[in-house]
């Protein structure tokens, strides 16, 4: 018999390193489906909701750094990913969706469960295309693998159900699709010009983001020649900070006093392989040279004076001997002593705070920190639980940390971890999931279980949609419908397989976290933490003063003063008995 569309698209998968196809079955997919049942190569990946199964793909091709792959069915089965593949998209890694459509003839028509994905998957993908006929697929999946492989992003190939039992017609295959090596580097000329720049300058900070992966080294040797202190973008966390004399930690709004203040009082800011967005947290006066394999990203987020287009390693490896030597140290000695007074500060706050109840959740996630394997990969959930995850989890360089940071969609943290799992089954998988995004897509629950997924999730339950509350606070809104009346998560999870252990005072978390990560299994330790705690960003402006002043006003006045009480009993007080 011949070979059909769907065996086809198969075979060129298994031919580009897939092992796994992330979905949910559909009658416009069966013949997709069926020809991965009938295959050993590839493994079909069970989700109960296809958002999940995208930010699966995402989580998988963002550890692995090679291709996902995700599937859905005509209509809203498709619909369903476009979540995941926005987080896909804006995290830059490579993910192929295949969207299946209903049938040819029908489209235009309004037929049952019809949409246009063709349309709506343009947004978030580099390349998104329709197939209307066998003849157009072989060459559509090679551009599409290649766009996705190539551009470090989203490729969508759309396909009526029907296609996929067509006979392909045959197409010589060419070589295997993956990512091919290069070196880029602007020329010597720029390289020159930085160096020039860097030379005069006084005081040079670095702000490193995802795009200083794989050259860590390099980095830190460049911040030795410079005498430059290292700040930290949240997506760069897990690539610069350990093994780093020169970290001085993170800036922006989940960041702390020491990376904010580094660059500020420098006159020369490096930014290597990041798009930090917010511009309140770029220097006011300074010269920036900014250096990105991308050069459309250069000055999307300030004036850059320098703009340099290449690979953070291969730049820095041929600008490193351009670097005059025997700098002055005085600002990277004022920013390291800076960092050293603000780390001890936040950890002063992440201790057992006299076993008192709610549990602090940065004495959570510490203990997390602590206790986890040497290479764990951690996923946090938007919200709350992405400060914490920043400020206190420890990188070492075989540890992870991945979410959705750029794109910021609740529900990534145990959707994200089922990819992680899968890629990885042997790896410590951690979710810090909130009590919100937990509860947004429940149902991954039994994904975990009928996979046999051994991930572990550490539930963050304060009753709330905890960082709206406090953006609600800074802009001076009183609290209002962020209450969450949330189940016995630890029941829960036991009712569908998962150990389960819910903890509610600082003096059991300890021993709780211990059982918890040994478990051989899926195990979920729902912990009761402070609603009120607060993640103040490391300066203030003049409208968050006077929103939180609104808010207390407010707040007062609606006959909610308890509510002002919790919050300085969380976060004023304690420090005051400490």
């Amino acid at each position: 018999m011949p070979t059909t569309v769907a065996e086809r698209i198969v075979e060129e998968l298994d031919r580009a390193g897939v092992q796994r196809v992330h979905g949910l079955p559909g009658d416009s997919l069966n013949g997709l489906t069926d020809a991965l049942r009938t295959t050993e190569a590839i493994t079909w990946q069970h989700v109960r909701h296809e958002e999940a199964a995208a930010f699966a793909a995402s989580a998988e091709a963002a550890l692995t750094g090679e291709l996902a792959v995700c599937v859905g069915s005509c209509g809203p089965g498709n619909l369903h990913l476009i979540n995941g593949l926005f987080d896909a998209h804006r995290s830059r890694v490579p993910v192929l969706a295949i969207a299946a459509h209903i049938p040819g003839p029908e489209i235009g028509s309004g037929y049952f469960q019809e949409t246009h994905p063709e349309q709506l998957f343009r947004e978030c993908s580099a390349f998104c295309e329709m197939v209307s006929t066998p003849e157009q697929m072989p060459r559509l999946l090679d551009v599409a693998l290649r766009t996705a492989v190539e551009r470090r992003d989203v490729a969508v190939l759309v396909i009526p159900g029907e296609l996929f039992l067509k006979p392909c017609p045959k197409r010589r295959a060419g070589a295997p699709i993956r990512r091919m090596p290069r070196v880029v580097r602007p020329t010597d000329a720029e390289l020159t010009r930085t160096a020039d720049t860097l030379n005069a300058a006084r005081r040079v900070t670095i702000l490193a983001g995802a795009g200083v992966q794989g050259s860590h080294d390099e980095v830190v040797g460049l911040a030795r020649a410079l005498q430059a202190p290292i700040v930290h973008a949240l997506r760069g966390k897990e690539f610069i900070e350990y093994d780093n004399p020169y970290d001085v930690g993170m800036t922006g709004l989940l960041g702390f006093s020491s990376g904010y203040r580094a660059i500020e009082k420098c006159d020369t800011l490096l930014m290597l392989g990041t798009d930090f967005p917010y511009p309140q947290f770029y220097p006011s006066k300074a010269t920036i040279i900014q250096i990105d394999i991308r050069g459309e990203q250069i000055g999307r987020r300030c004036p850059v004076d320098v703009p340099l287009v290449g690979d953070v390693g291969d730049t820095v490896r041929a600008l490193l001997p351009l670097i005059s030597a025997d700098r002055d140290p005085e600002h990277l000695t004022t920013s390291l002593a800076h960092y050293t007074k603000a780390r001890r500060r936040l950890d002063e706050l992440a201790d057992n705070d006299r076993n008192r109840s709610p549990i602090h959740p940065q004495y959570l996630t510490r203990l997390i920190s602590e206790k986890a394997s040497a290479d764990a990969v951690f996923i946090p959930d938007v919200g709350s639980p992405v400060v914490w995850a920043a400020r206190y989890l420890t990188m070492n360089g075989s540890r992870r940390l991945i979410g959705s940071f750029t794109h910021g969609s609740m529900a990534n943290a145990v959707s994200q971890a089922i990819g992680a799992q899968t890629a990885f089954p042997r790896r410590q998988i951690i979710a810090l999931a909130g009590d919100g995004g937990l509860a947004m897509l429940l149902g991954e629950l039994l994904t975990i279980t009928q996979n046999e997924l051994p991930v572990k999730i550490v539930v963050f339950n304060n009753s709330s949609l905890n960082f709206v509350e406090v953006e609600m606070k800074a802009a001076g809104f009183v609290n209002y419908g962020t209450d969450l009346e949330n189940p016995d998560f630890a029941k829960l999870a036991e009712s569908v397989g998962i150990r389960g252990r819910k903890v509610e005072q600082a003096d059991d978390l300890a021993g709780a976290v211990d059982e918890f990560l040994a478990h051989d299994g899926p195990a979920l330790l729902d912990v009761t933490t402070a609603r009120q705690e607060l993640s103040i960003p490391p300066t203030i402006t003049a409208a968050q003063a006077k929103g939180f002043t609104l808010y207390a006003l407010r707040t007062v006045l609606s006959g909610r003063g308890d509510e002002l009480v919790d919050l300085a009993e969380t976060n004023v007080f304690r420090r005051l008995f400490d």
